[in-house]
């Protein structure tokens, strides 16, 4: 099994200073009248949520992406609380399903037609988010709902997108930021390519610039933790730090976005067919093709607005992008505030003075004035309309308007539809428009529109971002086109409801994508004809495709949407096809203008989408309580984010049985010592020197903090056991039961230290301050202090090489009423352990004992007649450190039940102890004073 190391490597706890620290010291009086600090933080983490679990796994199969992501909440607090789910998805995906598992009670998300009233829909909202945002956008998902006390929550959320490409690669991305460290997270990619997978690479995290963010995004190399698998076909990405290594990334848990890069193989010019079950799907991106040549005009806004970072790095951009055009391209430059301002008066070719006059133009300009959107634009066009119109242009070409600005248009023509109108009358189709807006004042709604209606892309540039970097990279989609005017057709009485086919422009690194339905199932061949222009020619490319019909079993998109009475299982393909269709009808409903129109492309969108379960702007998702009902919400192996909510829900009915400890590795080095407290409590001390084992109980009460082992005087060490209730068995002698619910250790020697141990997670604050959970195996050391996690099994705490502990965890996957999770106490060396150490266990260390026989009557405890009966048998005694208890010879298991021990179990265990119950009891976990041995200690 695999440890992780990490040495005096922690989180920042508190700012406090150390002097502050140790001016707490004072007298037992004046510490009494404050609550320590590590108490005062113990008790403001407890009230704030505990994200157990953040699993996503993604299938890809042939571009398409399926999601799922699954996250585990624990509301520690004593009374009810709010807790919000936020998940970045991208901007191009479509949610498909969101689940919420509380308590006993399953809530599915159901995907309906939007209606004006909210009613009882899901609180969820997905707006253009301000912070953590790629250049390619996002969008945040929310739901919040009121977890009851320590009650659990599971979150599930699907999305499905196409991957698009951009040069040459296509782009993966997933959000990795659950706001806190998490115990178990786990990101797992699936690619399925048939046609191929030569190239594949997993990017550093890429983190937002926010304060507190991850700093990954400046190493080399995938993430820490990320395997890789690949074959020639398939590949599998498996990112999963530890707590440490998220640690290390990111102390506030916004790890950032984990992002793969691939493509796959060409073959034919004409595409990639895929046929299934019904539906096919068209990939076509050509390569080893000319460029065509671009006539750009460079349209800039140069208001007030843009003063400082923007218009600098803007420029600087436009120098290195100016250089970049090739000797066939024309071009020209605006800049435009309340003036529109023409570098030339017509377009020039690219020779070093063009370009060396350009850069001088655009150095030259100066932030000042208003917005005068309409007037730029109508200038740019114009300036392509007549290069055109009064050149003999052998050559095929393509006429492109870059447009940046960062504000609304507030001079000249300010309404946006006039605005678009103008725009799209002057461009007849034939200038494509992209656009770039920066910052939060940008009216990205109207360049989103511009660009729609004008066979353009839109991007935007949030304020803390580059401006200069991101409009490079855009320019590098569109710098080399390779066709205009594309057209593909298919046979009408094979192929129908395909998606468009008919595309301004092809852009070398991207790729052209249509899906459509087949009329005959059984087809072994498609004809395809694309024709497009391309340099000084027209091309036509025709084929009969060959096509190999998938079988329907072999679905492995790991679907999580539920499947209603008679349906099928879903397939890729036509998930895709469903995906393109209601994006293009999306489009056309936000170009147009006709009402009646708008109207019928709303209403077939949101019927596609209702059908297929895509959350749109016509489409919303109301939470439905089911009728399938989760015993326990336990962090059980049948609950992996690598399964849908069908399934995660199916597991979770299972059969009501009395639940059993979950099966653990039991590790046979932690039996060095028999001396613990486990179970309800029972309580075992060996005597090696006379080799003798007592055991005892102690009935205490829930809420009670026990005093296990006390030597904060002599080597520093304190460890307190909380006890937590529950309803005792049916028949039995008892009236309730009681276990160890927390163990905490305090180590004052050389340097204080804290930890605090649950059947889940382990605090350890050495300074600083780390969580780790108890499902993954780990070793940290700081200070002398060394914690060693056994995954579900156990935890053992050594100090300074001379003093051992070991925690064991007991789970329980359906647990009975009278059985709760809880934590065994073993002591495994007392070496370093004072002879004054004391506690309910510590007392009995470095000790020994024996056993007589008395007459009975004759022992301590007799309240009757001193001498004894006839035919009564002398009863074994006790003798240990001044006391003499009556004892019996009992069994009792120890280790999880692993082994069963002789020992002499005293009834009486007040007999058996110094001083009474009370004695034992701590004011709070921490607490280390004691009323034995050398007087009043109170460590903090």
């Amino acid at each position: 099994m695999l440890l992780l190391l990490a040495l005096c490597w922690a989180l920042p706890l508190c700012a406090g200073s150390l002097e502050e620290a140790r001016s707490w010291g004072g007298t037992p009086e004046q510490v009494g009248l404050r609550v320590p600090r590590q108490l005062r933080l113990l008790q403001r983490l407890k009230t704030k949520p505990l994200m157990t679990e953040f699993s996503v796994k993604s299938t890809i199969i042939s571009r398409y992406a399926f999601t799922t992501v699954t996250c585990r909440m624990l509301n520690r607090a004593s009374e009810d609380q709010e807790i919000e789910f936020l998940m970045q998805v991208p901007a191009a995906a479509f949610i498909t399903n969101f689940t919420m598992l509380i308590g006993d009670n399953v809530y599915q998300g159901e995907i309906t037609e939007r209606e004006k009233k909210n009613g009882d829909k899901v609180k969820e909202k997905r707006n253009k988010t301000t912070e953590d945002t790629r250049e390619k956008g996002t969008e945040t998902f929310r739901a919040s709902l009121v977890i009851p006390s320590k009650d659990k929550a599971v979150f599930l959320l699907s999305y499905e997108e196409l991957l698009q490409r951009r040069l040459g690669k296509y782009e993966h991305i997933i959000s990795v930021r659950p706001q806190q460290l998490v115990g178990r997270l786990t990101v797992e990619v699936n690619i399925l390519e048939s046609s191929g997978i030569p190239s594949l690479e997993v990017l550093p995290l890429h983190s937002s610039r926010q304060k507190g963010s991850g700093r990954a995004e400046d190493d080399a190399g995938p993430p820490p933790s990320t395997v890789i698998n690949q074959n020639e076909t398939f590949a599998k990405v498996i990112f999963k730090p530890s707590v440490v290594q998220q640690a290390r990334i990111a102390q506030n848990g916004v790890l950032g976005d984990f992002i793969i890069r691939y493509d796959v193989n060409r073959e034919q010019n004409i595409g990639d067919v895929q046929v299934l079950n019904g539906y096919f799907v068209h990939y076509f991106a050509p390569k080893d093709l000319p460029p065509l040549p671009k006539n750009v005009v460079f349209v800039l806004d140069s208001s007030a607005s843009m003063v400082g970072t923007k218009l600098r790095q803007t420029k600087d951009a436009l120098f290195r992008i100016l250089h970049d055009l090739r000797p066939q391209d024309h071009f020209n430059i605006i800049g435009f505030s309340n003036r529109i301002k023409v570098w030339k008066d017509h377009l020039v070719s690219v020779t070093p003075n063009n370009i060396r006059d350009g850069k001088v133009y655009i150095h030259h300009m100066s932030p000042t004035g208003g917005t005068d959107i309409n007037g730029a634009l109508q200038r740019g066009i114009k300036l392509l309309n007549n290069y055109v119109a009064h050149n003999d242009i052998e050559d095929r070409s393509v006429s492109l308007i870059i447009f940046l600005t960062d504000g609304k248009p507030t001079v000249g023509e300010t309404n946006t539809l006039k605005i678009l109108n103008n725009t799209k009358e002057a461009a007849r189709g034939q200038i494509c428009i992209f656009t770039i807006g920066i910052g939060n004042d940008v009216d990205f709604k109207l360049l989103e529109k511009l660009s729609l209606e004008n066979c353009g892309l839109t991007r935007r540039v949030h304020e803390e971002e580059d401006a200069g970097s991101q409009l490079i990279g855009f320019y590098d989609e569109i710098r080399t086109p390779l066709l205009s005017d594309i057209r593909i057709d298919y046979p009408p009485s094979v192929v129908e409801q395909a998606t468009k086919t008919l595309f301004p422009n092809y852009f070398n690194g991207s790729e052209i994508i249509i899906a459509g339905k087949l009329v005959d199932k059984k087809i072994d061949r498609l004809h395809v004809e694309v024709r497009a222009s391309n340099s000084k020619k027209f091309v036509i490319l025709k084929t009969d495709v060959p096509v190999e019909p998938q079988k329907a079993g072999n679905d492995v998109t790991g679907s999580t949407r539920p499947k209603g009475d008679g349906e099928e299982d879903p397939n890729h393909l036509e998930r895709l096809w469903s995906y393109l269709t209601v994006k293009e009808l999306l489009n056309s409903w936000l170009q147009s203008d006709d009402e009646l129109e708008k109207e019928r492309l709303r209403q077939e969108a949101q019927a596609l989408a209702v059908k297929t379960r895509f959350l749109t702007p016509f489409t919303s998702m109301k939470l439905k309580k089911s009728s399938l009902q989760t015993k326990k919400l336990e962090d059980s192996h049948g609950m992996s984010a690598a399964v849908g909510p069908g399934t995660v829900m199916q597991s979770l009915q299972g059969s009501d049985l009395q639940g059993s400890p979950l099966k653990k590795p039991y590790n046979p080095r932690i039996k060095v010592s028999k001396t613990s407290a486990d179970g309800d409590p029972h309580f075992v001390v060996d005597f090696p020197l006379s080799k003798l084992t007592v055991c005892f109980n102690i009935d205490g009460q829930p809420g009670d903090i026990l005093r296990l082992v006390s030597d904060h005087a002599n080597s520093g060490v304190t460890v307190n056991g909380a006890l937590i209730g529950a309803p005792a068995p049916p028949n039995g002698h008892k009236k309730q039961r009681t276990y160890f619910r927390t163990i905490t250790i305090l180590v004052n020697k050389p340097e204080r230290s804290y930890l605090e141990i649950t059947p889940h997670r382990v605090i350890f604050d050495g300074g600083d301050r780390l969580v780790l959970p108890c499902n993954q195996s780990m070793i940290v050391g700081c200070r002398g202090l060394e914690v060693s996690v056994s995954a579900n099994a156990n935890v053992t705490v050594t100090i300074q090489g001379t003093i051992a502990f070991v925690i064991l965890i007991h789970l329980y996957k359906k647990p009975a009423p009278y059985q709760r999770d809880h934590l065994g106490f073993y002591i495994s060396s007392s070496k370093g352990l004072s002879g004054n150490c004391h506690g309910l266990l510590g007392q009995f260390l470095n000790q020994d004992a024996s056993l007589t026989e008395e007459p009975a009557g004759l022992s301590k405890n007799t309240t009757s007649s001193p001498f004894p009966k006839a035919g009564e048998k002398p009863e074994t005694v006790l003798k240990v450190k001044g006391h003499q208890v009556p004892v019996v010879w009992k069994q009792r298991k120890i280790y999880n039940g692993e082994e069963q021990i002789d020992c002499w179990f005293a009834r009486n265990a007040a007999q058996l102890l110094d001083g009474e119950y009370k004695d034992y009891l701590a004011a709070h976990p921490f607490d280390s004073e004691t009323t034995f041995g050398l007087g009043l200690s109170r460590g903090l």
